[in-house]
């Protein structure tokens, strides 16, 4: 029996998709990228906007058209959401939410075992759940591992529908976490990354002063793990005891995502973030104190929230180039059913949040390739992940992506000599350079 994943949104997402392959690849199925020839076709879904929604909806039709053969599950935060809705969508045999997916051998298993005259929904409310789900997750031929530590998120921000297809915070128990560390390790993994939907929550639930250090020390005298990341991380949560924890770690990554959403204070208290422009700032400072200024900051903004005038949104764009981000993501704001944003006034049109998007988007190339031109003249510790065409694609500890002029092992570190920077025909920006030979 055959089955295959398609997955959209975070590294969540991704991260739990690769979980559920594992589990079925154990229990005797064959995991195959290709739905046409699947007997199994799990669409893992997403509902961060509308257009993830669309998304959702549009891969699960597309995999049922590919093969109208194949069982369908659909899963995820869009199902979560919006069970009924998966329900109805043609080709669907089950509908499953954001819990339950260790169970996927038992489910998948009672699809082949008794035919449904309709879709059954699986869905449980997920705003009850107290305990974290456990899952296991590696790929073999990856430099880079992710491992979830959190899931779940208490903020309730005025824009985001997350809450509700997460539930509460709930995080993986430090034995987990190690055990879990341990066979990464085992696996050969160089670099491991942190991921949760709202990381810096990470032991808040147990009670008892646990946090994200804690979770990091798990990884101590794990030879082979070289590099520690993070996912996105909470800017109103980042204390001083952290900062100066993971900077005396010599494993963390000189790079942090850190989710600003807005550059103006006022626009961040209607969106509920519970920081200012201002503080925000000072976390800046206090990082590139601890770290060096070569550190990275990247971050997410919203473009067009519910009632921003163009004096908020210029203020996005001079803070911006005021903290001197390494790269920016940029997205349009969406409506989400159920959120107080969805319901305030001055809704801007789409066009108005296009045009404020394409000049966010424009600061942050702008500012991408000045940092990025930086690196012209160093030599920068480089992770090989693959090989294309004679020429080795790697990350530094900043997540600036490298290619070398030579064909190099992967997984292993290397010493390059950056010689210039190259925007490539997807618009990606990576620097160029050759290995220093020891």
């Amino acid at each position: 029996m055959r089955c295959c994943f398609i997955t959209l949104g975070c590294r969540v997402n991704q991260y739990e998709s690769d979980a559920m392959a594992e589990l079925l690849r154990e229990a005797g199925w064959e995991v195959t990228d290709d739905p046409s020839v699947s007997d199994l076709c799990i669409i893992n879904t997403c509902t961060v906007t509308n257009i993830a929604d669309r998304k959702s909806r549009q891969m699960i039709s597309k995999a049922h058209r590919l093969n109208e053969n194949a069982k369908l599950i659909a899963c995820g935060c869009f199902t979560q959401r919006s069970p009924e809705e998966a329900k109805r969508l043609s080709g669907v045999d089950a509908v499953l939410g954001s819990a339950d997916k260790n169970k996927i051998v038992e489910i998948a298993a009672a699809l082949f075992e008794n035919e449904h005259g309709e879709a059954e929904v699986l869905v449980r409310d997920v705003m009850r759940e107290r305990e974290f789900e456990e899952l296991s997750a590696t790929r073999e031929g990856r430099t880079r591992a992710y491992l979830k530590i959190q899931d779940g998120c208490n903020m309730f921000c005025t824009y985001c529908a997350i809450p509700y297809a997460r539930g509460a915070i709930r995080s993986r128990r430090l034995e987990s976490v190690r055990n879990e560390a341990e066979k990464l390790n085992e696996e050969g993994y160089a670099e491991v990354v942190l991921t949760g939907i709202h990381l810096m929550s990470y032991g808040r639930d147990f009670g008892d002063g646990t946090n994200i250090l804690d979770a990091v020390k798990c990884f101590d005298g794990l030879e082979n793990i070289k590099r520690i990341r993070f996912g996105s991380l909470e800017p109103h949560m980042m204390s001083d005891e952290i900062i100066s924890g993971l900077a005396a770690n010599e494993r963390i990554c000189r790079q942090f995502h850190l989710a600003l959403q807005s550059g103006s204070t006022t626009v961040l208290d209607r969106m509920k973030r519970g920081y200012t422009a201002e503080q925000f700032y000072a976390l800046t400072v206090k990082l590139r104190t601890a770290f060096g200024e070569g550190l990275a900051l990247t971050t997410d903004i919203i473009a067009g929230f519910p009632g921003e005038t163009e004096e908020e949104h210029r203020e996005t764009l001079a803070f911006m180039e005021k903290v001197g981000f390494s790269k920016v993501h940029i997205f349009p704001y969406s409506r989400r059913s159920g959120t107080k944003a969805d319901g305030m006034s001055g809704q801007l049109t789409n066009a108005v949040k296009s045009e404020r998007a394409k000049e966010l988007i424009e600061k942050g190339r702008e500012l991408e390739m000045r940092f990025l031109k930086t690196y012209i003249g160093s030599t920068v510790s480089v992770l090989i992940e693959e090989n294309e065409g004679g020429k080795a694609l790697g990350c530094t500890d900043t997540y600036a992506k490298v290619v070398i002029g030579s064909h190099e092992e992967e997984n292993t570190f290397v010493n390059v000599l950056i010689d210039s920077v190259s925007v490539q025909k997807d618009g990606e920006i990576r620097l160029l350079g050759n290995k220093i030979n020891e």
